[in-house]
Order: structure tokens, then sequence, then C-alpha cells
């Protein structure tokens, strides 16, 4: 059963086990990544874009054991690059499949443009125009 010790932005651990094939998917990043197991295990893990790999709201830092891990894809190496406080060890909890062992800090800061207001717009892709109302006459 692979251990995963979540280390938070106030720097306590929380560490969570799991067994593989045993965790229900609900479609929250790929299934038994970092997202996943965070979900089903009662661990809060930003995720602005669903886990779709479309934001980097669930980046973490991998302490110890990268090896545990699935490969980094294409998709999610071109979306870390846009991470705040990138480094070597980064992965986005969406996209890391975890396969045994591992260690996983919290960075500081994330950049969530969806709770922000920054660039992303769901939905319309002009802004709303104001109604024009008649002009009031006063007699």
């Amino acid at each position: 059963m692979p251990k995963v010790t979540f280390i938070m932005k106030d720097k306590t651990r929380k560490t969570v086990e799991f067994e593989h094939g045993k965790l229900p998917y609900d479609g929250h990043g790929l299934p038994e990544s970092f997202l996943d197991v965070a979900m089903n295990l009662g661990i809060h893990l930003e995720h602005a874009c669903g886990g779709s790999c479309a934001c980097t709201t669930c980046h973490l830092i991998i302490r110890e054991g990268m090896q545990n891990l699935s490969d980094m894809e294409d998709n999610e190496a071109d979306r870390l690059d846009t991470a705040w406080d990138l480094t070597t060890e980064s992965r986005l909890g969406c996209q890391a499949v975890i396969k045994g062992d591992v260690v996983a800090e919290f960075p500081m800061y994330t950049r969530n443009y969806v709770q922000e207001g920054g660039g992303i717009q769901l939905g319309a892709t002009e802004p709303a125009k104001e109604e024009e109302k008649p002009e009031e006459v006063h007699r």
C-alpha cells in the first residue's frame, strides 16, 4: 500500500495510505494521482480546472519518492512552465500517478486565475454589454 505524505503550507504533515485499484474514481485528475488520492482521503488540494491539466493550482513539489510516480507527459511539462515557484521536483497533482511511497509539499502560492479573476474566462468570450435604457424625459 503506497504511503503518501503531504507537507501542508503550515509545514504540518498529513500521511494517508491507499490500496491500488480500491479508490473510487470520480474524474478528479488521473486515477490514483495525487489529486484523486487527496479527494478520496480528505486532503484539500486546489484544482481550479477540475483536474484536466489546464491550470497549475494542484502544483506540488516532490520531496521524496519521485521514482514512485508516473513519468511526466508533455502536456504536464508544458503546463508546469506557468507554475509559481517551479522547481525540478515539481509535478501537477492531477497528472502524477502514485505507484509507491512519496512525500509531496504544497508550494507557498499557486496561480489560480479563476479564483483571482485573472485571465481565464469561463463561458462568454466577449464582455457583456450593458443594456441600453431609453433616456428618461423629465418635464
